[in-house]
């Protein structure tokens, strides 16, 4: 299956050296690129993308809001946002907005790549542990948002379910969380996919998002 991939970023360089990157692989294919969040919104209406590359920093309308907007559609493509410095806090708000993940620009060929097919697959582009860096340092900055409902909706899950989504909010992959609970991966796959089911959330950076938003993990440290 070829992956269909948008480029957004008004750096019109900066999209040619990514489609030759996405060019050369058998199965990616580069079906539509923008240079603002408008004219993404206005491309995505008549074109079938899999996968969104979104800078953040863009005129008309910022990567965030655009992310925003595009993950409230139904069966939206996945968005990776793409950013120039480590730890941006634009960064952080595309996460908050619903993308699955995010890169640094200037990230080897290989990495995105890998980050594109993970992201396709229904995974997350980022591991955990970058995620909870990021939280870690924004996190503090921003106002408390009333998060009650989704610490209600916590309730739902089971106490293995807890236990796992602790671990995952602390950025251990299957394979860690299974050692650790003597699980099989398989069985630890299927309680991740009970969590993200129950909390209405699309991947696992969004368990670290919430659970540091409903003090399940706390910033600088384990819940």
């Amino acid at each position: 299956m070829t992956i269909r991939v948008m480029l957004v970023d008004d750096q019109v360089l900066l999209r040619t050296g990514f489609r030759m990157v996405l060019a050369a692989q058998p199965d990616m294919e580069v079906v539509a690129e923008a240079g603002d969040g408008v004219e993404a919104l206005q491309v995505l209406r008549a074109t079938s993308v899999d996968v969104v590359l979104m800078d953040v920093r863009m005129p008309k309308l910022d990567g965030v809001e655009t992310t925003r907007r595009i993950c409230s559609e139904p069966d939206p493509p996945k968005v990776l946002i793409l950013t120039t410095f480590d730890l941006d806090e634009y960064a952080f708000s595309g996460l908050k907005a619903g993308a699955s993940g995010f890169m640094l620009k200037d990230v080897p060929p290989g990495e995105l790549l890998a980050a594109i097919r993970a992201v396709h697959s229904g995974d997350a582009v980022v591991a955990p542990s970058t995620t909870r860096r990021l939280l870690d340092r924004f996190a503090p900055m921003l106002p408390t948002t009333g998060k009650e409902p989704q610490r209600k909706e916590l309730e739902r899950l089971t106490d293995r379910e807890r236990e796992v989504m602790m671990l995952v909010a602390q950025g251990l992959s299957n394979g860690e969380i299974a050692a650790r609970l003597v699980l099989s991966e398989a069985t630890v796959k299927t309680h991740v996919g009970r969590i993200l089911t129950k909390l209405g959330l699309r991947d696992r950076v969004q368990v670290v998002v919430l659970a540091y938003e409903t003090g399940l993990v706390r910033a600088g440290g384990h819940g």
